[in-house]
């Protein structure tokens, strides 16, 4: 293991089926760019030394084309692929099954690639300059503890409906409780969808920044063989990260730091969105933010 350098792992398994195939990939900077161009140039910048992007092995193609080699130029690049028979030994995929078996495994799939501290983010996710630097910060310290970057919610919600975001509780700078919340609109969140309640505007969600060293893989390799034993035959059952972490703090196992971004997100969670992520990208790209992208 190399001494203080740090990895981003990219998970982007989802992103050929989304867009309907990576050529339909809708560009939100003014020369073209997608997100991802944004976060590895923010990424870099923060002194990230590596980029593991974990894919489809069926985008594979696409995926270089369009993404990978323009990546590539800026800075060192593998691919993991996240496939549905990457399984435990012993186990199979149940007959019928299509959907991938989640962010857990999807980070377990690039444990050969990753040797270093690292941090996890969504591939379709813009989470600013900020974000990246007080994670790299955190890696670098060569603390035990586990990170996580929160946002404020009132960061990360759109105009255009209802969006689902992991919101978080926090103790002397340590996150203690982590509750997916799938319908929140307007700083209210419903369960049942004719209740809402309010949340407030400064709660801190997370957006799936994590912070990580290599000893994570043995608590997913540990995690996944016992969602084999009871949840595989499942339909839909899928394996996250978050639930995870989550049992490790519960247990006493490991503690998370919260590192936060006064930043806003941006994302296109829906088509109406992608107008707003435009004019913010124009808006940094003319203020000299992202020079030779």
């Amino acid at each position: 293991m190399e001494s203080n350098k740090i990895t981003l792992a990219v998970m982007a398994a989802g992103m050929g089926s989304r867009f309907g195939g990576l050529k339909q990939i809708e560009p939100v900077g003014p020369d073209g760019e997608i997100i991802i161009d944004y976060s590895v140039y923010d990424a870099k910048q923060a002194g990230f030394d590596k980029v593991v992007f974990i894919i489809k092995k069926e985008i594979a193609k696409d995926f270089r084309e369009v993404m990978g080699k323009r990546i590539e130029k800026m800075i060192d690049v593998d691919y993991a692929f996240q496939e549905l028979d990457k399984l435990p030994a012993g186990f199979s995929v149940p007959d019928g099954r299509t959907k991938p078996w989640g962010t857990g495994h999807a980070i377990l799939c690039a444990k050969d690639l990753i040797d270093t501290p690292f941090a996890v983010i969504n591939a379709d996710d813009y989470y600013g300059s900020y974000a990246y630097q007080t994670m790299a910060e955190h890696l670098k310290a060569g603390t035990a503890d586990y990170s996580m970057v929160g946002f404020l919610l009132k960061n990360t919600l759109t105009e255009n409906g209802t969006v689902a975001r992991g919101v978080c509780e926090a103790e002397n700078g340590y996150l203690k409780t982590i509750t997916e919340r799938t319908k929140i609109q307007d700083s209210k969140y419903t369960e049942d969808g004719e209740n809402w309640i309010q949340l407030p505007e400064d709660t801190i969600v997370s957006m799936n920044l994590w912070g990580f060293d290599t000893s994570i893989f043995t608590y997913l390799e540990q995690g996944f063989d016992a969602f084999c034993k009871t949840r595989l035959t499942e339909e839909k059952s899928e394996f996250f990260l978050p639930s995870v972490v989550d049992g490790l703090i519960q247990s006493g196992e490991k503690k998370v730091r919260v590192l936060s971004t006064p930043e806003k997100w941006y994302g296109v969670t829906y088509r109406e969105d992608k107008e707003m992520v435009k004019r913010a990208m124009a808006q940094f790209v003319a203020e000299g933010k992202y020079k030779g992208i």
